[in-house]
Formats: C-alpha cells, sequence, structure tokens
C-alpha cells in the first residue's frame, strides 16, 4: 500500500474528539465559509469599491457556494483512498494561496476564478470537518461546536470589517482569510487518517439506502425551509409596515440568539435524547414560521425571528447527528455538504417564485411550514427504531 492510502480505522470505540481535534474542526468550519459569513459587509464593499452590479455581485457568491457544494464530489473519490491529513495540507495552502491572490487582483473576471479555487478548497476542509464529527462520541455537541464557530466567526466579522474595509479595501478580508489559515496549519495534525464511523452506525446493522435517502432528503427541506425565510424576512418585516431600523434590530438581536441556540445544543449534547429534542426543535421552528404569517407587528414579528434563528442552530447539530449514525463508510457525510449548499441555494429561489406568482409573503411562509413538516416526518423515518420490549404477558 502507498504512503498516500488511507490507514483503516480501528474499530472500537468512537473518537473521544480530543481538545485539538475539536478545536481543528471548529476552526477550520468557520474559516472555510468565512465570506458567506460576512456576505452583507463584503457585499456592500464591493458595490462601494469596485462598483458591482448586484447581478455579479449575486454571481460572485454563488460562485463561492458552488465550489464549496462541489467539493463533495471529489470527496466520494479521495475520502477512501488518500491520507485526511494530506488531503487538508493540500486543501489549505490552496486555500492560502488563492485568498491571497484574490487580494492582489483588481479586476472581476480574474476575481471570479480564484474565487471558486478557494472555495472548492474550503469546502474540502468542511467536508473534513463535518465527517470527522460524524465519528466522534457525541456528535450532536460536536457539530453544535461546528455551528457556533461559524456563527462567532460570522458575526465578529461583520463588526470589525467595515472600519477594516475603510482603511485598506477589499483585500483585507482576503489577508485576513489567509493570515488565519496560515496561522492554523498545526491543527492539521489532530486530523485522523481517514473515516471512522459513528457508534450509531458501527453498533447496529446498516442502514438501508431508503433510511439514508430519507436523511438526505430532511436536510435538503431543512435547509430549504429556513434559507427561504431567512432569505426574505427582512421583507416581511417591510411588508409588515415595520421600520427598517426596527427590524433591523431585531435581527441583530436574532443573531445573537442564535449563537445562544447552538451554545445550547453544545452544552445539551445528546444527554436528554436526541430524538425528543428533534421532535421540540422542529416544533419550536414551526412556530415561529406561523408566527411570521398575516403581517405581523412588532412584537410578534420579533417573537418569531428570535426563536426562529435559535431553533435553527438548536436543532440543526441533533439533525446532523442523526444522520451521522447512518454513515458507515463517510460518503452519507461528504453528501451532506453538497445538499446544504443545494437547499441555500434552492431557498431563496423558490421562495421568490412563490412571492411573485401568489402576490405576497404568506405563499412563502406555506411553503416552508409545508417544508419543515416533510423535513421532519423524512428525519423520523430516517431514524433507527427501538427494538420492541416483550413483557411476560406476551406470547
Amino acid at each position: 500500500m502507498s504512503s498516500d492510502s488511507v490507514s483503516a480505522p480501528a474499530v472500537g470505540a468512537a473518537l473521544p474528539c480530543p481538545p485539538r481535534l475539536l478545536t481543528a474542526i471548529i476552526v477550520f468550519a468557520a474559516i472555510a465559509p468565512g465570506i458567506l459569513m460576512t456576505a452583507p459587509a463584503v457585499a456592500a464593499q464591493l458595490a462601494a469599491q469596485w462598483q458591482l452590479g448586484p447581478a455579479q455581485i449575486g454571481h460572485l457568491f454563488s460562485t463561492e457556494l458552488g465550489a464549496m457544494s462541489l467539493a463533495t464530489l471529489p470527496a466520494w473519490w479521495w475520502s477512501g483512498r488518500i491520507n485526511w491529513r494530506r488531503v487538508a495540507t493540500l486543501s489549505a495552502l490552496v486555500f492560502i494561496v488563492g485568498n491571497l491572490a484574490s487580494a492582489l487582483v483588481q479586476d472581476f473576471t480574474l476575481l471570479l476564478p480564484l474565487r471558486f479555487i478557494a472555495s472548492l478548497a474550503g469546502g474540502t476542509l468542511m467536508i473534513l470537518c463535518i465527517t470527522c464529527a460524524a465519528g466522534t462520541a457525541n456528535p450532536s455537541r460536536v457539530y453544535a461546536f461546528w455551528v457556533l464557530g461559524q456563527l462567532v466567526l460570522g458575526a465578529v466579522g461583520l463588526l470589525v470589517l467595515p472600519p477594516l474595509f475603510a482603511h485598506f479595501g477589499l483585500m483585507a478580508v482576503y489577508l485576513i482569510l489567509a493570515a488565519i489559515m496560515l496561522c492554523c496549519l498545526p491543527l492539521i495534525p489532530a486530523f485522523p487518517n481517514g473515516f471512522t464511523a459513528a457508534r450509531a452506525a458501527r453498533s447496529g446493522p446498516a442502514a438501508s439506502l431508503a433510511r439514508k435517502l430519507c436523511a438526505v432528503l430532511a436536510v435538503l427541506t431543512f435547509y430549504i425551509s429556513l434559507s427561504a425565510v431567512w432569505t426574505f424576512i427582512g421583507g416581511i418585516a417591510a411588508g409588515a409596515g415595520l421600520s427598517p431600523a426596527h427590524s433591523g434590530q431585531v435581527l441583530a438581536v436574532a443573531t445573537l440568539l442564535g449563537i445562544v441556540g447552538a451554545g445550547a445544543a453544545a452544552l445539551i449534547g445528546a444527554r436528554f435524547g436526541g430524538g425528543r429534542l428533534i421532535v421540540l426543535g422542529y416544533a419550536l421552528l414551526l412556530a415561529s414560521v406561523a408566527l411570521l404569517t398575516g403581517q405581523p407587528l412588532l412584537l410578534r414579528f420579533a417573537l418569531a425571528a428570535l426563536l426562529f434563528k435559535f431553533t435553527w442552530t438548536f436543532v440543526l447539530p441533533f439533525i446532523l447527528a442523526r444522520v451521522a449514525g447512518l454513515d458507515n463508510d463517510g460518503k452519507l457525510m461528504n453528501g451532506i455538504n453538497l445538499v446544504i449548499g443545494g437547499g441555500m441555494a434552492i431557498g431563496p429561489t423558490l421562495a421568490g417564485s412563490l412571492i411573485e406568482s401568489f402576490g405576497g409573503f404568506n405563499a412563502l411562509l406555506f411553503g416552508a411550514l409545508g417544508c419543515a413538516l416533510l423535513s421532519l416526518l423524512l428525519i423520523s423515518l430516517a431514524s433507527p427504531r427501538a427494538p420492541r420490549r416483550i413483557t411476560g404477558g406476551e406470547r
């Protein structure tokens, strides 16, 4: 076997997720989508500094998201063939070079392919983080930290980037991402050499293709629902007559509640039963979307937005942990990266079509409710059935 081949993971207990591995998962998963997490600030700077129009800006961010999602396709090949630490090293170096080059160019036609290359490398790192988290002893907690890192970096970025842009221009964000990735290179040895299945995937029989398909579709419909609502939530506020100042304040606080939701999931982990928490999370998510219907006044809008953002980040780690329990070869969690990107792209497009076709936001909200209910049904179908207990009175 060549030196590039993956060492077979030992069959036994799941990875305990030592602090270095947890840190690597959090940091690399936060840096990889850094541009997308700070999109409002970056988009404003692109318009002001480069005079790009909305179509060009949208094309650039679609390229970033598409490249991160498409990283799944080569991952289906290398995940079982190449040492993951080598993949992480190469991806990190390409990410650094891509961002350094992005900081130097002044032409949109050159920036576009550079962002595709850098985001493809970032998507590869994201896949490594998602799949490594699946093999830990408490994946729901690790996925909560995975979400938390992205939210915190996004919040910090939105605060610090505008003043940095004023002094250094657009290159500031690309140089910062390259510098952070360079500082994180010593964390790469924390990654395992190859895939380790989650405890649930090893302890029970292999999941059927139907259950895996239900799990994938559950994540897809979940992301379609949340991205559709969150993209147009400002428009919902404006349609209800709320001022931009009031809705902006509510959404800023909601972002903080998203951090709290992920933090709560990290604290709870799997101690209280993932199934019950998933049902509770979906129930609260459905309630928050329902509260947005019918042109809500400020109080109802605020309650809906805060509940929506909190619940979204709270329930997602438990959903991903449930999917990880079905993955016995790493390919399912690889595919989840593509599904997340697909859901985030489909949601706003579908929502816009519903709004234009039916002339209002209620059509979007009812569509989002339907997607969320379908997601709950699908994740329930994907969940393992508890063995039936036979009592002494049964024959």
